[in-house]
């Protein structure tokens, strides 16, 4: 079994996710005793949040790539970023690394693609809603996004960080989203993306009327498929 680097943190309510169902799927492929093999890092959300405010993505990213380094550095196989944001900086984070990232809009983009659906919904951070760096990287791969409304993508982060990002989880919010996702469904979206770590806290297959895809368990998946495959790609 490969080593999976996780960087999280970001918030520590999806990294907690992370660490769950990793294991869980772990132990459903493997049997027995068996858990995987993981190396976490994980930071402080607030010295996070602080900058992606006050715009200093490049000083975020510089704290990300030495973080990807001293993943590679203790031996991590490949690395999973448990975030959506925090992808805008990619690049950044991997400069210098020699070992391979797991995307998460391009694992998320297969999954998709693979059950022959074009027009997702997308419910995340205003971040990445709202900037090209994820909704880009989907065209690339043959999807294109719905985006929320201006009142839906405000409200969606506002509860992500007031909220969802500290464990809180209201049914007033479940409600909110539930309304915000078929407001997508209505405009054409053929399944809904929950494309914040943290939005499968409030939704879910059993209250939204598409497909939905979850980023962090396809996340999950597709990382401990790679960590169980003797080929790692570049």
């Amino acid at each position: 079994m490969k080593t999976i680097g996780i960087l999280g943190g970001m918030s520590a309510a999806s990294t907690q996710i992370y660490y769950r169902e990793l294991c869980n799927r772990t132990r459903q492929v493997l049997g027995g005793l068996h858990s995987p093999e993981l190396l976490i890092r994980s930071l402080d959300f607030a010295r996070i949040e602080a900058l992606q405010v006050a715009g200093k993505w490049e000083e975020a990213g510089e704290i990300l790539n030495r973080e990807a380094k001293a993943l590679e550095r203790a031996n991590a196989d490949f690395i999973v970023l448990a975030t959506n944001t925090m992808h805008k900086l990619a690049e950044q984070m991997m400069h210098g690394v020699s070992i391979p990232l797991l995307h998460i809009a391009d694992a998320t983009a297969s999954r998709i693609k693979l059950e022959g659906l074009r027009s997702p919904g997308l419910m995340a951070t205003a971040f990445t809603m709202e900037q090209s760096f994820y909704t880009d990287r989907l065209v690339a791969a043959g999807v294109t996004a719905i985006i929320p409304e201006t009142r839906d993508r405000s409200e969606t982060h506002r509860i992500i960080y007031e909220e969802l990002c500290c464990d809180v989880v209201t049914k007033q919010s479940e409600e909110a989203y539930v309304a915000i996702a078929q407001r997508l469904v209505d405009r054409g979206a053929d399944c809904l993306i929950l494309g914040c770590t943290e939005v499968g806290m409030l939704l879910n297959q059993g209250n939204v009327s598409v497909p939905v895809f979850d980023t962090t368990l396809i996340h999950c998946d597709v990382a401990l498929a790679m960590a169980l495959d003797d080929q790692v790609p570049s």
